[in-house]
């Protein structure tokens, strides 16, 4: 059995696989990017939200006799602490975390959704960053990782539709407009989070999720809607995942902005992502 621990901006996320199939996919939202945008830094309250969640999915997955790997993606990579904060992993749990730059942490997600060989694109949006990646004839012809994600826009611009809107399209005008064509998926909990609100889950289903249409429209209509409630009304909405409801608005409004931008008129929802690619990239699976 194989475990694979991603540490990432909003949350660390754990997979048991084995026998060619995931046996367990859970997380826990510790925020580690809460304020990174502003200081530099991790916190040290995030940081030990964070390395307490990695212990105990290290140690739940020990206990089940798997192997375990860890990679860290924006949060860690960005951070003036980042290594420090591997160092105390490592002194915690006696675990390596593989800190994976940008273009690699697009290719695990593109390998996660298609493996190593289909060709396709992806859109993730993480809490610190954002990657696309677009593979034809079996070869990658464009790779990017942007310094904005779901958590960084909520520290930097709040819920203020105008704000964000201006800091997005900041973000994202160098994009290659026409470039994107085919079936394009959107991977990581923003896009994940908006499927689940389209299908009013009251719990987290991800052969529900995988390959769900999110059309542009909709995106937009979801986007509009959250940016225009407080953080306590969306909590109320069926299939909202509450510890995202203060990110949401904001993730959802990349999303629609780089959808936009890209022509794309919609993207597919996956519960298959850069856990899955990480075996691939690595050779664990």
């Amino acid at each position: 059995m194989t475990a694979i621990i991603d540490i990432g901006s909003n949350s660390v996320r754990l997979m048991l696989w084995a026998n060619g199939k995931s046996l367990l996919k859970t997380l826990q939202t510790t925020r580690l990017g809460e304020g990174l945008s502003i200081s530099g830094e991790l916190s040290p309250a995030a940081r030990d939200r964070t390395v307490e969640a990695v212990k105990r999915f290290f140690e739940l997955s020990k206990s089940r006799g798997a192997s375990v790997y860890a990679f860290a993606t924006a949060a860690v990579r960005s951070a003036k602490n980042g290594r420090d904060f591997c160092d105390e992993v490592k002194e915690k749990c006696g675990l390596d975390v593989d800190v994976v730059s940008g273009e690699e942490e697009a290719l695990l997600a593109l390998c996660g959704v298609l493996g190593a060989n289909e060709d396709g694109g992806i859109l993730d949006v993480g809490g610190a960053s954002t990657e696309l990646c677009l593979r034809k004839g079996g070869k990658i012809v464009f790779s990017t990782s942007l310094d904005v994600g779901a958590v960084r826009l909520f520290d930097l611009c709040g819920d203020e539709p105008l704000s964000l809107t201006r800091y997005i399209r900041a973000k994202v005008s160098s994009l290659p407009e026409g470039l994107f064509e085919g079936k394009v998926y959107a991977v990581g909990g923003t896009a994940s989070s908006l499927a689940c609100l389209k299908l009013g889950l009251e719990r987290y289903d991800g052969e529900l999720i995988q390959d769900l249409p999110l059309s542009c429209a909709e995106v937009e209509t979801i986007a509009k809607k959250l940016l225009s409630m407080s953080i306590e009304a969306r909590k109320e909405l069926r299939g909202m995942d509450k510890s995202r409801a203060d990110i949401l608005g904001g993730g959802a409004l990349l999303i629609y902005e780089i959808m936009k931008k890209l022509s794309l008129p919609c993207v597919y929802a996956s519960d298959r992502d850069n856990l899955e690619g990480y075996l691939i990239r690595r050779g664990l699976e």
